[in-house]
């Protein structure tokens, strides 16, 4: 990624940690976009949604004059899916006790949506979007457990309503996939398309 700047359209502090720990040299510029979608289907939904996000900020690049140089934006969005009912996060406590109940004793998918916008000179150069799914079990959780940990706050910024890496993590019995897929950002693919991008870029200035 040498000699290209990253941008991460995220205000998320998970997405923002597991960019940090990988090592990657970024800089946050939260998306002020409107985030609604008319997408139900989960791996479309979080699609779109990063669409949003990272065209929102590569357009703030682009008229602010920072795309100068090279840059890449980085969007994302991720949503819970269980029996086709899509779990996003919480409005409140008692819609964070519903999902919870929706998920414990049992199976759920995550889905992160990922879109990367290369930016040179002032002007979007390559596009690329995809998603992961990561399956996850979950065991059985009393009403008690549930409101103890509503409780915390742990719930109330994530999909899902709980924190894989946090508050929720001794009642998540298995995964099945990319861990950090469900903390909210797919690291080893985000690093291969990355890579694939900046290795086009590279190409199309020789």
């Amino acid at each position: 990624m040498e000699g290209v700047k990253i941008y991460l359209a995220s205000a998320s502090p998970r997405r923002r940690e597991l960019m940090e720990r990988a090592g990657f040299d970024f800089e946050v510029r939260a998306s002020g976009a409107d985030e609604s979608t008319s997408v139900t289907e989960p791996a479309g939904m979080v699609e779109e949604l990063s669409r949003i996000k990272a065209g929102a900020v590569a357009r703030e690049l682009i008229a602010e004059g920072a795309g100068a140089g090279s840059c890449v934006v980085v969007g994302a969005d991720t949503v819970v899916s269980i029996d086709g009912q899509i779990l996003g996060k919480p409005k409140d406590e008692a819609d964070a006790s519903r999902m919870l109940r929706e998920i414990s004793g049992r199976t759920h998918e995550v889905f992160t949506g990922v879109t990367l916008i290369a930016v040179r000179d002032g002007e979007e150069v390559l596009r690329d979007t995809f998603h992961e799914v990561t399956k996850v079990n979950v065991a059985g959780m009393s009403d008690e457990e549930i409101e103890a940990y509503v409780a915390t706050g742990d719930p109330m910024d994530k999909a899902g309503a709980y924190g894989v890496q946090s508050g929720a993590s001794v009642y998540v019995s298995s995964i099945e996939g990319d861990y950090y897929n469900v903390v909210g950002l797919p690291m080893c693919s985000l690093y291969q398309h990355l890579r694939q991008m900046t290795g086009e870029m590279k190409c199309t200035t020789q």
